[in-house]
């Protein structure tokens, strides 16, 4: 399916902290949190992105925020429209990353018939999945 509808994506930098041989390790990760379709042309999308850069509370800071908090924000426009903001409420702090997008292709996902017969259904169960035969590559 094709489409051209307008988007704006949010996504946190999630954290966790591991220790491995004594030290203790934050791994940073980006994670898609939203994505709100926009009803209108790019320059919605954009003013919509911009209203969430500057408004938007991660589930990070969400977590440990008490009624009428509002966390230190800093945020940064990009020279591709993109908002890099850091947010710090106490001694929390973490990154998020608004953008906008056109979704240009949505597909849903199949799934092979099941096995019909137990001995389909035993032979599926011992047996190790193979990938799909058909590979990607490039149109020449």
């Amino acid at each position: 399916m094709t489409t051209a509808q307008w988007y704006v994506l949010i996504e946190e930098d999630t954290r966790t902290t591991r220790s491995a041989d004594g030290v203790v390790l934050k791994l940073h990760r980006w994670t898609l949190s939203a994505s709100h379709p926009v009803a209108g042309p790019e320059d919605q999308a954009l003013a919509v992105a911009e209203d969430a850069a500057l408004t938007y509370m991660p589930s990070f800071l969400a977590n440990y925020a008490t009624p009428g908090d509002s966390p230190a924000r800093r945020a940064f426009l990009t020279p591709d429209g993109t908002w890099l903001v850091h947010l710090k409420q106490r001694h929390r702090e973490c990154h998020i990353r608004v953008s906008t997008a056109r979704l240009v292709h949505t597909q849903e996902e199949t799934q092979a018939p099941p096995p019909e017969t137990i001995k389909q259904k035993l032979r599926h169960a011992l047996e190790r999945h193979t990938p799909s035969d058909t590979r990607w590559t490039p149109k020449t």
